[in-house]
């Protein structure tokens, strides 16, 4: 709100008395004194003025037919539109004045007839002089509450960077480290078992030649079980071999979760990204001594190839299931004292993975988890820098804030949510395909 102040007037003063002669007095009073004045000789008529044309003070009598001063104060706060206009009573010298209730119903003075110019006029012009350095200070307020998250959200995207560019190196670095080893290793694996077939095939062809070895040689056949060691060998090597080859798979992972060297927008496979996060996240999904292990239900549509930047995308994915982990340990915390020997209520925790594509120009992603779910109160600050619900030192405040960022202004997407207490949370994503340029 601006005071509606010009060159050639003081304020514009809404009067609103029952008694015309009141009004023409106070009218000339004001008039004559350099402010510009409107009448209203009832509270109705005044509610549609302030409508109209927002006043910068009103004169309100309290003793009208109808509706009196108090009431129509009263509707005058109720309405977001005049809750701010300063509003002094007006009342007769013999009238009772209730003081009290004139300040409860949010009057900020009063006046008494028979009226006295200069006190009239003062107070008014301190209560506009009030006014007036009330909206400045709120617009200083804005302005400075403008700045403040202008910075937030410039530390976030600089934190946002940093860790984007500190995160790929070290994937990227580490991804690499462990291909050369665990590449040498698969690939020795292979001659490995062969050679290991090989002298079980010779062990058995002695055994055929020669079904009556020496004492000594039976001697250590019984003390090792031949028999076990040839099987459990044959076991050994191919459990290496899978080992070997779940490395391989996580550092592909690994190097799809960064895509350290895609600075760009890409086309590429949005369900490729969740499933390397997936991996990245196994650890977390397994079973543990407080509950059973997180099912993963994933509801994949066919999707085409989606023009985005992947590695952030991916850092989306991270926090959003992160998050839903959290959430579903949180239940875990939280039913405790009902928690029985197959973990009481939270029998099936459980993350649900959904893509669809909508109007032919839209993925969505939705993440769902029956954890928690998200108390009405804290809606509002989810996406706020800095802002968690963590206990100090468990959350940064910055991974829905940053995921916002990322969908929000680099992929003109948008991100939603959905939940109720105690019934989960989701978290759903919507990127163009393919981008405006």
């Amino acid at each position: 709100m601006h005071l509606n102040l010009t060159q050639h007037s003081k304020g514009n003063i809404l009067v609103v008395d029952d008694t015309p002669d009141n009004l023409r007095l106070l009218s000339a009073m004001l008039t004559a004194q350099g402010f510009e004045v409107r009448k209203a000789l009832n509270g109705k008529i005044a509610l549609t003025a302030c409508q109209i044309v927002l006043p910068d003070l009103i004169l309100l009598d309290i003793n009208m037919p109808g509706m009196d001063g108090y009431q129509v104060c009263q509707q005058l706060k109720a309405d977001a539109q005049t809750c701010d206009v300063p509003v002094i009573f007006i009342s007769a010298l013999d009238d009772v004045l209730d003081k009290v209730k004139a300040f409860d119903v949010g009057g900020v003075d009063y006046i008494t007839k028979p009226f006295h110019v200069a006190e009239v006029v003062s107070r008014i012009e301190t209560q506009i002089n009030l006014r007036s350095l009330q909206i400045k200070l709120q617009e200083k307020n804005f302005l400075l509450q403008e700045a403040l998250d202008n910075l937030k959200m410039s530390q976030v995207k600089q934190i946002q960077n940093e860790k984007m560019v500190a995160l790929g190196q070290l994937v990227a670095g580490i991804a690499h480290e462990v291909n050369n080893p665990i590449s040498f290793i698969y690939g020795n694996l292979q001659y490995a078992s062969q050679y290991v077939q090989d002298i079980i095939n010779i062990i058995e062809t002695y055994r055929q030649e020669y079904p009556q070895p020496n004492l000594k040689i039976q001697t250590i056949v019984n003390d090792i079980d031949l028999n076990f060691v040839i099987n459990d060998l044959q076991e050994l090597v191919g459990a290496m071999y899978r080992g070997a080859d779940r490395i391989r798979e996580i550092v592909l992972a690994l190097q799809n979760f960064s895509r350290h060297d895609e600075a760009q927008m890409k086309a590429v496979n949005i369900h490729e990204g969740i499933e390397s996060t997936l991996v990245m996240l196994q650890h977390r999904l397994k079973k543990t001594a407080n509950r059973p292990a997180i099912a993963v239900i994933k509801e994949y549509a066919n999707l085409p190839l989606v023009t985005c930047y992947a590695s952030e995308l991916n850092q989306v994915f991270m926090h959003l299931l992160n998050n839903a982990i959290d959430s579903l340990e949180e239940s875990v915390i939280k039913n405790r004292q009902l928690l029985t020997t197959d973990y009481g209520l939270l029998t099936k925790p459980q993350i649900r993975i959904s893509t669809k594509v909508i109007d032919l120009q839209t993925v969505k992603i939705a993440i769902a988890d029956n954890g928690v779910g998200i108390d009405e109160s804290l809606k509002s600050c989810l996406f706020d820098p800095f802002f968690t619900t963590k206990p100090v030192g468990q959350g940064s405040g910055l991974g829905l804030s940053i995921s916002h960022q990322i969908v929000v202004q680099k992929h003109q997407g948008e991100i939603t949510y959905s939940s109720s207490p105690g019934q989960g949370a989701e978290f759903a994503i919507a990127i163009p395909i393919k981008p405006a340029a």
